[in-house]
């Protein structure tokens, strides 16, 4: 097998990876939605349609540079991903996390800000707030722009900072599933986690939702930590709009 072609199968294994994710984990909180909150997503058939296409797009990008660095870590060792648990004391694997997660979280909180630039919204970051209400499969409904400058996290991560591979998934659930969970409309969390201490530190769908109701505020991902220190963190808010919108929407459906 030649080397392009080993690249080539490793980058669309790797997108199939993050487009099947993507379905069970977008699929399953729309399901509990569902459940939950029955009628919350009514109306709104187009528009998930749309941030389908757009998130299947992204798996692409997404997948493409981590086939990569996949190929490169099992080929060439290029990473710094590590198998063997005892390669570094075990106090480093929640550490590893922890860095893999601020690090994720300050790319995320920037490159968020200056899409919010009136040439960057309207050349790619509009795409992803067009949702609105945002459902629980908008998580990865990006511009390919957009997905791009999430794609490179990541792998740039795995070729500097250790991690054992094991916290190299444990990094990308947490990923998926606050990329999902902050957009669907309701708080899966318990209150005690979004409306208590711990809340005044982690983001939750209350904070989420308020970016995408007022853009200005609000930009991080797992950490209120860079809105706090830049005076750009307006609270939490919470979902009795969007609600009474489903519930009208719902209304004139059924007429």
């Amino acid at each position: 097998m030649t080397v392009a072609l080993a690249i080539a199968l490793s980058a669309l294994a790797m997108t199939v990876i993050v487009g099947v994710r993507y379905l069970l984990a977008s699929g399953g909180f729309a399901l509990a939605t569902r459940a939950r909150h029955p009628g919350l997503y009514a109306g709104l058939d187009t528009q998930v349609r749309r941030e389908i296409a757009w998130s299947l797009a992204s798996a692409a990008i997404y997948g493409i540079p981590a086939g990569i660095v996949a190929w490169g870590w099992r080929e060439h060792g290029w990473t710094r991903i590590y198998e063997d648990v005892h390669a570094y004391p075990l106090w480093y694997l929640p550490v590893s996390v922890l860095l893999y997660m601020v690090a994720h979280d300050t790319w995320f909180y920037w490159t968020h800000r200056w899409m919010h630039r009136p040439g960057p919204f309207k050349l790619a970051h509009a795409v992803h707030h067009a949702s609105r209400p945002p459902t629980a499969w908008a998580a990865m409904a990006f511009h390919p722009i957009e997905a791009l400058t999430g794609a490179v996290v990541i792998p740039l991560l795995v070729i500097v900072i250790p991690i054992h591979v094991a916290a190299l998934g444990l990094v990308l659930t947490i990923m998926t599933v606050m990329g999902v969970t902050n957009h669907m409309g309701w708080e899966v969390f318990p209150r005690w986690v979004w409306a208590g201490r711990l809340g005044g530190w982690l983001i939750t769908a209350s904070h989420h939702q308020k970016h995408h109701e007022r853009y200005g505020c609000n930009y991080g991902l797992y950490f209120r930590f860079w809105d706090r220190v830049c005076g750009t963190d307006d609270g939490i808010g919470d979902f009795a709009r969007a609600h009474e919108q489903a519930r009208r929407r719902s209304v004139r459906a059924v007429r």
